[in-house]
C-alpha cells in the first residue's frame, strides 16, 4: 500500500503539507498510522506534483525513501502552490522500484495517484488492458498495476469523462475483474480533485477555502472526516460532492 494527499486552497508551502504536520508524509513514509495490513512503511519512492500558477504540473519523484533525500526539504521550503498531490510509495512484491513507479503519475493538467493492489495482477488485468490503444501500452512508464491503472483513467479522461465519472468507471471495471482489490484513486487537475475510496482510507478536512484530502489525517486536527468505504468523492476547494461507488 501507499500514502497520498492532495491540496486546494490558497497557496501554502510544499513543507507545510509534507514535513511541518505532526503526521505528514514524512513521517508517514516510515511509521503510518492506518496501513491496514498493507505493509508497515513507505519506503520504495516517493512524488511530489504542484501546480506552478495556470502551467501543467511539475513533478518531483525518487526512488528511494523520502526520509533519505536531502534535496526536497529545501526545495519543499521554498515552493508554494494552490494545488498539490503527493503520495510515498509501499511497493507490492514484485512490482519495479524505479522511479517512474512513483507516484503521481502525469499528462497535461492530469496528476493521479493510486493507493492499494490489484489482485491477481497481471493476469485478472489482460482482459481490459487488451481494450486500450496499442500505443498506451508500449509507452507505460513502468510495468505494475498503478501505471495501467493509470492508463485506464487516463483513456476515459482523453474520452470526454469527468474526474469522478473516470475514476468511478474504472473502479467498477477492475473490481470486477480482479475481486478484493484495493483501488483508493487519487486524480487532480489542478482545480478539481476525485477520490475513490475502495479497500483503504481516507479523510477530508475543510476550511472555508482550502480542501485537503489525505490517506491518514496528518495532525489532530478535529476538522478531519472519514470518508466511508464504497465512496466516491469530487471536492473544489468550494464544494464537496460524494456517491456510491460500484466495487465487487
Amino acid at each position: 500500500m501507499c500514502r497520498h494527499l492532495a491540496y486546494l486552497g490558497p497557496p501554502v508551502s510544499l513543507s507545510s503539507l509534507l514535513f511541518d504536520p505532526p503526521y505528514g508524509l514524512l513521517r508517514q513514509s516510515w511509521a503510518p498510522r492506518d496501513m491496514r495490513g498493507g505493509g508497515t512503511i513507505n519506503a520504495d519512492g516517493f512524488g511530489v506534483g504542484w501546480y506552478p500558477g495556470d502551467g501543467d504540473p511539475i513533478r518531483y519523484r525518487r526512488a528511494q525513501p523520502m526520509w533519505s533525500d536531502t534535496t526536497l526539504p529545501e526545495l519543499a521550503a521554498v515552493t508554494v502552490a494552490g494545488a498539490v498531490l503527493a503520495a510515498v510509495r509501499s511497493a507490492t512484491v514484485g512490482m519495479p522500484l524505479h522511479e517512474t513507479a512513483a507516484a503521481p503519475f502525469a499528462e497535461g493538467r492530469w496528476l493521479f495517484s493510486h493507493n492499494g493492489v490489484v489482485r491477481g495482477w497481471p493476469d485478472s488485468l489482460v482482459p481490459l488492458a487488451a481494450g486500450l490503444p496499442v500505443r498506451d501500452l508500449l509507452t507505460l512508464e513502468v510495468p505494475s498495476d498503478s501505471a495501467l491503472l493509470w492508463a485506464l483513467v487516463r483513456h476515459r479522461l482523453r474520452a470526454g469523462a469527468a474526474p469522478g465519472d473516470a475514476l468511478a468507471e474504472t473502479v467498477a471495471a477492475v473490481s470486477a475483474a480482479a475481486p478484493g482489490s484495493r483501488l483508493n484513486l487519487l486524480l487532480t487537475d489542478g482545480a478539481t480533485v476525485a477520490a475513490s475510496v475502495a479497500g483503504h482510507a481516507l479523510s477530508v478536512r475543510r476550511t472555508p477555502d482550502s480542501v485537503l484530502l489525505a490517506s491518514e489525517p496528518f495532525d489532530d486536527d478535529p476538522g478531519w472526516r472519514a470518508v466511508p468505504d464504497g465512496r466516491l468523492v469530487v471536492v473544489t476547494a468550494e464544494r464537496l460532492d460524494s456517491r456510491e461507488l460500484t466495487v465487487a
